[in-house]
């Protein structure tokens, strides 16, 4: 143990010295001042942690709801403070922007629910919720895709981490008609930022104890993108001896995942890539209602599900999983160090699983939104109050 701390504080020294503000992403983040007084909306409670709240689309507002009430039910010591920015419900402009990245600058941490981008073409490339990672550089996207004990699903006892560089790559924005029916996209693909991702990655590996990163790429087609993104991870990988470095091409880690999860344990992965393996490995689990996910920022740090789906058929009927927003709150509350509230909260959810008598549709049940919500706050531990 002496040994593998002593690697973790040499690691976290090189971190800082080359990515300054990387390792802070894993760890607690400094906070900043309440805002001013003519920000009343923003004023933060005295002794509560500042958390900016996005609800997002489809279901993300009764999601959302779920998150408030176990919180209130566990006197977790953390004040909302609730934005709405969304291209399908007429709330998405400029200045409805500029107040949600005023309060994140000021909060350091949100939880968000999923921005809805509409597939039509309007005049502007880039969706808002793409444009909220770019200015905050929320390079970083980790989903920890975990079997939940007492829900048996094709494969159990998995538990493996995907990595996803989430500001260049397909999501680039640069699209164009070269020629009448002809459209290029653009792939970007620049070494500090592939650098960066690797290093995370290694770096998440190294802090969690785990003994293997699996880099993912394409570099047998684009040879020049994917090339690069896989020669700046071999290049870090030299800098991490004790942990296990191999790479796979992405249409060999689909199949992979399918037949043998097992293998996996923290895969990185330029952005297409991530978005598509995040949805492929949350369904070994269970599916998108049930995998965390978040994002993180040399400065900020966002928690969201890990499968980014609005589930818009399900709005208003009440029958939405809170399981991943609810897990995804209580990674958010070890975030910021609040351990105690983090682990009554995650261990709640995981006995209504466990014990099986409450399921969401989406885990084969007829059971409410609320009723999970109310079952989850029986689980909670009488003691709470921190």
């Amino acid at each position: 143990m002496a040994a593998l701390s002593g690697v973790r504080w040499l690691t976290r020294g090189v971190v800082a010295s080359r990515f300054p503000g990387a390792w802070r992403g894993l760890s607690t983040t400094a906070f900043a001042p309440a805002a001013s007084k003519n920000q009343a909306a923003d004023m933060r409670v005295e002794g509560a942690f500042p958390v900016t709240m996005l609800p997002g689309d489809g279901v993300g507002p009764e999601l959302m709801h779920a998150v408030k009430e176990v919180f209130k039910a566990a006197d977790v010591p953390v004040e909302f403070q609730e934005h709405h920015l969304s291209e399908v419900q007429n709330m998405a402009s400029e200045e409805k922007l500029e107040q949600v990245l005023s309060s994140m600058k000021v909060n350091k941490v949100a939880i968000i629910g999923k921005i809805h981008t509409p597939m039509e073409y309007k005049g502007e490339l880039t969706s808002y919720g793409m444009r909220l990672r770019r200015k905050l550089d929320l390079f970083a996207n980790v989903v920890h895709v975990k079997s939940l004990p007492g829900y048996p699903t094709r494969h159990n006892n998995l538990d493996l981490v995907i990595i996803r560089e989430q500001t260049e790559g397909e999501y680039s924005s640069l699209e164009h008609e070269s020629a009448k029916g002809v459209i290029e996209c653009l792939k970007i693909v620049t070494r500090s930022k592939s650098q960066r991702i690797a290093k995370f990655a290694f770096d998440y590996a190294t802090k969690k104890g785990r003994e293997k990163v699996t880099a993912v790429h394409k570099a047998n087609i684009m040879k020049l993108g994917d090339g690069l993104f896989l020669q700046c991870c071999e290049e870090i990988a030299e800098l991490y001896p004790k942990i296990k470095f191999e790479t796979m091409i992405i249409d060999n880690c689909c199949m992979q995942l399918v037949q043998n999860p097992y293998q996996f344990d923290v895969l990185v992965m330029p952005n297409l890539y991530g978005n598509i393996i995040d949805n492929l490995a949350a369904g070994l689990v269970g599916g998108a209602g049930v995998v965390p996910g978040e994002s993180y920022s040399a400065e900020y740090a966002v928690f969201e599900t890990g499968a980014r789906h609005p589930f818009a058929q399900a709005v208003g009927r009440n029958i939405a999983n809170p399981t991943a927003m609810l897990l995804s709150a209580s990674n958010m509350l070890r975030h910021l160090n609040l351990e105690y509230h983090s682990t009554v909260i995650a261990d709640a959810v995981k006995k209504v699983i466990k014990v099986g008598k409450v399921r969401t549709r989406d885990m084969g049940g007829y059971s409410t939104t609320t009723d999970f919500i109310k079952s989850v706050i029986s689980h909670l531990n009488p003691q709470h109050g921190g």
